[in-house]
């Protein structure tokens, strides 16, 4: 009779996994900066948290140091989603997300990492599972104010923060907020700087969030967004959100075009536009859906959108002429020169007289 591996067996062969990259950096406790390989002293307040209704896994960050969102959160498809800050060791990302990837469930992989490192107390961590389950540590030697907040399927953490309120009032906008996952990470953002934050100030924020569905790819992204140095980090990172999603319907619109679901694509597209104005994207969005619109034989309807499109930017009119030989228009040269005559912007009234 076969009988099933215990699970403290399986966890041990994972803590093997773990400690085996981790190890070769490790020396006497104590000694963080002689012959140590570089920590970036990423102090700074994060969240990792996952959706329940729609199954979305994600993490957000802003710190006073440049570039934080490179090293800070990740998050894998299905998997779970890491923020390793304070003097942070950069492994605890991927070798969190392996963990998690493995089966072991989020409070064991946080003990897996920090037991396999000499440097622990100087380290903060957040981990969260694709079921929900999160966990948060820091050490004894983060610089205070630092703490966290750990609730249903999130765990918030911050260190060197002006106040001790922090990570408590980012777990009350988590929980508070509506909107999609990416819209409660930002309010929870919101809410820690409203407290003070970090202490030294602003510079950079980051955002990523990622399917709850496992057979995705590890790259594949619904969010993943860095404001790498900017004095309202936060506030540019939201604008940063707004653009994406008009992109990301956008995308879905030429998704659609390829699968031949016509009516689908003319309502992704009508989606992204309505988000971003024409000015904001130099026409852009607008072009492809009238584009779309041509290529279907329906020109008329197509004009006044590629009106809007010339009316940014003359060249579109240009890349019309180039669109036939890649397949993306199907339309003859004298359809195209009707789009360009009757959609071309009216010229500019003349100045008038002096007297």
């Amino acid at each position: 009779m076969i009988r099933p591996t215990p699970y403290p067996i399986v966890l041990a062969a994972a803590v093997l996994a773990a400690t085996a990259g981790l190890a070769v950096a490790q020396r006497p406790a104590g000694s963080l900066v002689r012959d140590a390989p570089a920590r970036r002293p990423l102090h700074t307040f994060s969240i990792v948290a996952v959706d329940s209704a729609t199954g979305q896994i994600g993490a957000a960050v802003q710190s006073h140091w440049f570039s934080v969102g490179g090293s800070v959160i990740w998050a894998e498809p299905g998997v779970g989603a890491v923020a390793t800050q304070s003097f942070i060791e950069p492994a605890y990302g991927p070798r969190g997300l392996a963990l998690l990837r493995s089966g072991v469930p989020a409070p064991l992989a946080l003990r897996a990492l920090l037991a396999a490192d000499p440097d622990s107390a100087v380290r903060q961590l957040g981990i969260v599972d694709a079921r929900g389950s999160a966990v948060s540590f820091t050490g004894q030697r983060n610089i205070t104010a630092a703490g966290s907040r750990v609730g249903r399927g999130y765990a918030a953490q911050a260190n060197l923060m002006l106040r001790n309120t922090v990570w408590d009032a980012m777990g009350r906008a988590f929980e508070a907020a509506g909107g999609d996952l990416a819209e409660r990470l930002l309010a929870a953002l919101d809410a820690a700087q409203r407290e003070g934050g970090d202490i030294r100030g602003r510079q950079s924020a980051a955002l990523v969030v990622v399917s709850g569905d496992r057979s995705l790819p590890p790259w594949d992204r619904v969010f993943d967004l860095r404001v790498e140095d900017s004095p309202d980090p936060i506030g540019e990172l939201r604008r940063l959100v707004r653009v994406a999603r008009a992109y990301r319907f956008a995308t879905q619109g030429d998704n659609f075009t390829t699968a031949g679901r016509m009516d689908s694509a003319l309502a992704a597209y009508a989606a992204a536009e309505a988000i971003l104005p024409d000015s904001v994207v130099n026409g852009e969005l607008v072009y492809w859906h009238a584009v779309t619109l041509a290529d279907q034989r329906r020109v008329a309807e197509s004009i006044p959108l590629f009106a809007r499109a010339f009316a940014q930017d003359t060249l579109w009119a240009t890349l019309l002429w180039r669109l036939p030989r890649s397949g993306l228009l199907s339309a003859d040269s004298a359809t195209i020169a009707r789009i360009i005559r009757e959609a071309a912007p009216a010229p500019p009234a003349p100045a008038s007289r002096r007297r």
